[in-house]
């Protein structure tokens, strides 16, 4: 039996440091696959014996694309870790994910838990370390750190190369697709450091989230369709709502849009609390929440403008 790594990154520093040396001992070959980078993360690479895969330039870089890439460059391997750069594998992880793979044939994805290494340093890290943690079980979709049995990702061809957000998701739909499990185990497989301090750089991480939404839900329309609604209806539809009855000067109307907006703040804050955050944190996420869905909006409105018009796709970077 035979473990590969793929590791992709972009001028991950110091991070891309902790992840090469996390995996040794655990895998039996790490490839790392870079994005561009202006630092030195490729000549660190090297030095850590990684083998070294460097994307070119002249084609627009998605993590789909780095992904693959990775894949090809492996041996004769049964399954692949990917990670991204700014994560370390926790120290046994691959060992129980294989473990989890062979226990059972039908499993084409196994993932765990990714926790944040600073979540007290910004509500952004914070509310980061409360979307990775999702219940154990068997899923239909996760995030990019998860090891894929290596058959499964060549039968069904990999990443999908044109998706610029939510990648993941589309993969993991099609490995469900095929009669495949995915399974998130109740470990923590990566620590990740997040490092966002500034409201701009999560105003753009929610635009790419949006259009993860509208990208993805276009492919599988079952996917993100709760998250596409609640992104019309308090992303468009109210604030139309409350413009028309500002240019009216309907207050009535212009109050029972504020007043959804809290209503919606509210019932956020209490799910969140209901989850085992304490009251001031949970409205504090609460809000961001509800504020997300302006950026998501834009992020969704990106991708169908860019697909009525035929334009490439090029990633949205919120580092």
């Amino acid at each position: 039996m035979t473990i590969a790594a793929v590791v992709i990154g972009r001028n991950e520093g110091p991070r891309l440091h902790r992840c090469l040396t996390s995996l040794e001992g655990q895998v039996d070959e790490i490839i790392y696959v870079d994005s561009g980078s202006t630092d030195s993360s490729v000549s660190f690479a090297r030095s850590a014996g990684a083998k070294v895969i460097e994307l070119d330039t002249s084609t627009p870089f998605t993590a789909a694309r780095a992904r693959n890439a990775g894949f090809e460059a492996i041996g004769d391997a049964d399954y692949v870790q990917f990670v991204d750069g700014d994560c370390a594998v926790v120290e046994y992880w691959v060992e129980k994910a294989v473990e989890a793979f062979d226990n059972n044939g039908e499993i084409g994805i196994v993932t765990g838990w990714r926790n944040e290494i600073a979540p007290e340093a910004s509500v952004y890290n914070a509310m980061a370390e409360v979307e990775w943690h999702r219940p154990a079980g068997d899923i239909v979709a996760c995030g990019g750190d998860m090891m894929v049995r290596a058959s499964v990702f060549r039968e069904l061809g990999g990443f999908n190369p044109t998706v610029i957000a939510s990648e993941d998701d589309e993969f993991c739909l099609r490995v469900g697709k095929a009669g495949y499990r995915i399974l998130r185990l109740p470990e923590q497989m990566t620590r990740h450091d997040f490092a966002m301090t500034k409201f701009s750089a999560w105003w753009r991480r929610t635009i790419r989230n949006g259009h993860g939404f509208a990208e993805v839900g276009r492919m599988h329309p079952p996917h993100f369709l709760r998250e596409r609604q609640r992104v019309w209806v308090y992303g468009a539809l109210l604030p139309l709502a409350f413009l028309v009855s500002l240019i009216m000067g309907f207050r009535l109307g212009m109050l029972l849009v504020l007043g959804l907006y809290v209503f919606s703040w509210f019932r956020t804050a209490d799910r969140l609390k209901y989850d085992g955050l304490g009251p001031w944190q949970a409205r504090h996420h609460a809000l961001f929440l509800t504020i997300s869905k302006i950026p998501n909006l834009i992020g969704m409105l990106t991708y169908h403008r860019r697909r009525l018009r035929g334009a490439d796709a090029t990633i949205i970077e919120y580092k």
